[in-house]
């Protein structure tokens, strides 16, 4: 029961615990344990990794760990859920500082993300875990188990922060969400494309592809594409004055106009408008890749919503892809990402969003295009009608007594 009498003597004598105790001393921690355990030996330290490392169910990869500035690998392990690496103090790159009371021994776990496969995304960021040992200078080199300091970068923290993306028809003033999804040919819609974030790190939001189609498959004919080659609405090239809106209300807001149609020989008086919206850091400059350029016919020119001019020069060619990348988006040729696909629980930078149905239908006064008859019409031709009626009724009437008038006639003059 309790420490035994000759602890006691060393105790009283010498003064310290790393006098009398040959072995460290390990004390028990409060609390469920963090996602990364460091227990500090006495010639190597023992660094246990939760794979669930952001608390959030999505496991990291093992192979995208590593420890110390050398990257050393963990160790093969049977555990689906722990991932285990096992050091020398001086090992793996470890940096030695020698204090007045003790020793530090300091590295770190970097969590460094690869696309799994073919693919070219990510689910999560760049972290950085700092690891600390410190062993004091008198006694032996025992220490107790520790848990490290968690200072992730900002970018992990944000990874974990939804975004979602939004498509909204607006009121002429951008005020408020238009009530009615009807227009008529001659009217301009108000479109704004916007990012909800939640306490995210500012982002700028862009439009990269936009195609307008008569149902709800954006691959589906006919079609007419409205945004394209990362962010050049080339709409406006083509007859129309649609242009994104400048300044931003903020940079996760991009408002734009489109001047309204419809399909020629089509019968639907439908519109879906279906748009691949993306988001970056709002410090980084935009590029040919990350753009919102409008044509001015004016000056047959493009300009940009913020940036250098020279970022739109490639919407006259349409080659605005980054090196080593692939095509731009075209309609029927490289398929923008289905929006399912998108459903995860982590940040996406990018989304596909469905605006519609959007009905559009004449010209006010145009009512052979609605299918409709307007009123002034349909009381002139309820008045000629009638008076066809009348008409024809009265000339009945004219020729019954004519007929009457003869055959009195005829029976007089025979009588006499």
């Amino acid at each position: 029961m309790g420490l035994n009498y000759r602890f006691l003597l060393c105790l009283l004598l010498w003064g310290g615990v790393e006098q009398c105790c040959p072995y460290p001393i390990l004390l028990s921690q409060a609390g469920p344990p963090g996602p990364v355990e460091v227990e500090c030996l006495e010639a190597q330290l023992v660094v246990k990794v939760s794979r669930d490392l952001f608390g959030t169910g999505k496991l990291v990869q093992p192979a995208d760990l590593s420890l110390g500035p050398e990257r050393c690998q963990p160790l093969v392990s049977l555990d689906s859920e722990v991932v285990r690496f096992e050091a020398g103090l001086h090992e793996c790159g470890n940096s030695v500082q020698l204090m007045d009371d003790a020793l530090v021994y300091s590295t770190f776990l970097l969590h460094d993300p690869r696309p799994a496969g073919n693919l070219s995304i990510l689910r999560t960021s760049r972290a950085q875990v700092p690891i600390e040992c410190r062993y004091p200078r008198q006694g032996n080199v025992s220490s107790h188990g520790i848990l490290p300091t968690w200072v992730p970068f900002w970018t992990t923290m944000s990874s974990e922060e939804s975004l979602m993306f939004s498509l909204r028809v607006m009121q002429e003033n951008w005020s408020a969400e238009k009530s009615s999804p009807t227009f008529y040919l001659g009217e301009v819609a108000h479109l704004q494309a916007e990012v909800h974030t939640s306490s995210h790190f500012p982002l700028r939001l862009f439009v990269d592809y936009c195609v307008a189609t008569a149902t709800p498959d954006w691959s589906s004919s006919p079609y007419h594409v409205l945004v394209n080659f990362h962010g050049c609405l080339v709409d406006g090239v083509f007859g129309g004055s649609s242009a994104f809106q400048v300044p931003r209300p903020g940079p996760e807001i991009l408002q734009f106009t489109m001047d309204v149609f419809h399909f020629a020989n089509d019968s639907r008086n439908t519109i879906y408008i279906t748009c691949h919206l993306k988001v970056i850091p709002a410090t980084q400059a935009p590029d040919p890749v990350n753009k919102a350029c409008s044509f001015s016919k004016s000056s047959n020119s493009w300009s940009p919503v913020e940036g250098t001019a020279d970022i739109c020069k490639c919407c006259d060619t349409g080659n605005c892809s980054r090196a080593n990348q692939s095509s731009d988006m075209n309609h029927g040729k490289t398929r923008v990402p289905n929006v399912a696909s998108r459903k995860r629980r982590h940040m996406t930078d990018e989304a596909d969003v469905t605006l519609g149905p959007l009905i559009f239908l004449g010209k006010a006064g145009d009512y052979s295009v609605e299918g409709s008859t307007s009123p002034a019409r349909t009381s002139m031709a309820l008045g000629l009608g009638l008076a066809t009626v009348a008409f024809v009724t009265m000339a009945v009437i004219i020729v019954g007594l004519a007929r009457d008038c003869h055959t009195a006639s005829h029976s007089v003059s025979t009588s006499q």
